[in-house]
């Protein structure tokens, strides 16, 4: 199994309180990777980064960006990027608890686990409790390569998961007048839905569930090797050199609160004077928008993007035999 490596230092904080940790991916995708070769000896094939209307192969020095609403293209220069608010803060700042049950699992996007990255746990364990006891998720904002989140802090197991949420205007409204039609169920029809609910049920464990259709790719790919049936990668492919990981380790340590009782005494009092005004939440929106610049370059003429084409469906995935039912225990709970 991979070793895990974190890819952000930073702190929690809620009031005084100092909860210095490091953050780790906390999924990895299994498919197998594969190129697109040429059928007749094999060499990889490349695509590079043609301009449509000179025709000539651009560097990426020399790229810019572009937004395109249909009609108009609107081009954006480094320095116009550069001139955006950039987010590098080391914080993951508490915003408000919530009730967990209120997380509509739809909005949940990334998830990371958080390591105490201090000499002694305790502020970590203190914050992991409460949240257990409370039957309480936190609400924070952090940022992650220059982007400001939104993501949910919650217990799972002895760990501290941060899972970063979709913004309210990505979730789709699911509406369908068809289902707005009057139906009507008759209780022999349930019952019978029921019972086979029932014949089906069981507890999820998802090691009873495999991906067949990497598993079986794999076996083709080893039963090839072992034959004999491979190229040199140097020769037909050419150099390839590993991508740097991109890595935002921090060099402070986030500032342990020393004296935690003290540091939560006097948030609580913070807490109650704050509820005396009127409350006014925290926003991305309270940073001050960029200037405006009109647009350096004209708009090129488009043309048809050239289509591609679909993604082969995978098969979905089978359930593996069960095995022999044990009696229910005490219950305790992919990415691009």
């Amino acid at each position: 199994m991979t070793v895990m490596r974190s890819i952000w230092k930073g702190a929690i904080t809620f009031g005084l309180v100092n909860v210095p940790v490091k953050l780790y991916s906390a999924t990895q995708d299994h498919d197998v990777s594969l190129h697109q070769v040429h059928d007749a000896d094999g060499g990889r094939i490349r695509y590079q980064r043609r301009c449509e209307i000179c025709g000539k192969v651009v560097d990426y020095e020399h790229i810019d960006k572009a937004f395109d609403d249909g009609d108009q293209t609107v081009v954006l220069t480094e320095d116009d990027l550069g001139s955006l608010p950039e987010e590098r803060s080391r914080e993951i700042d508490v915003l408000e608890f919530v009730p967990s049950d209120q997380l509509d699992p739809l909005m949940f996007d990334r998830s990371y686990f958080l390591e105490p990255d201090s000499a002694s746990p305790k502020a970590y364990v203190l914050l992991r409790r409460t949240l257990e006891e409370t039957e309480r998720t936190a609400i924070v904002h952090f940022s992650l390569r220059q982007k400001t989140r939104l993501a949910a802090l919650r217990v799972r197991g002895d760990v501290l998961v941060l899972q970063t949420l979709l913004w309210d205007d990505e979730v789709r409204e699911a509406r369908f007048p068809v289902l707005d039609e009057s139906v009507r169920i008759s209780s022999k029809e349930l019952d019978m839905s029921g019972s086979l609910v029932e014949s089906l049920g069981d507890d999820f464990d998802p090691s009873q569930f495999s991906d067949d259709y990497q598993e079986e790719l794999r076996k083709l790919i080893d039963a090839k090797l072992e034959e004999g049936e491979s190229l040199d990668t140097d020769a037909t492919f050419g150099r390839s050199g590993d991508d740097d990981d991109e890595s935002e380790d921090g060099e402070g340590d986030g500032g342990e609160v020393i004296d935690l009782m003290e540091a939560l005494r006097q948030s609580v009092e913070r807490s109650r004077s704050a509820k005396k005004a009127p409350p006014k939440k925290r926003t991305t929106s309270d940073e001050s928008p960029a200037a405006k610049k009109p647009a350096a370059k004209k708009p090129a003429e488009k043309k048809p993007a050239p289509t591609e084409k679909p993604a082969a469906k995978k098969p979905a995935a089978k359930k593996k035999p069960a095995a022999k039912k044990k009696p229910a225990a005490t219950k305790g709970k992919k990415a691009s």
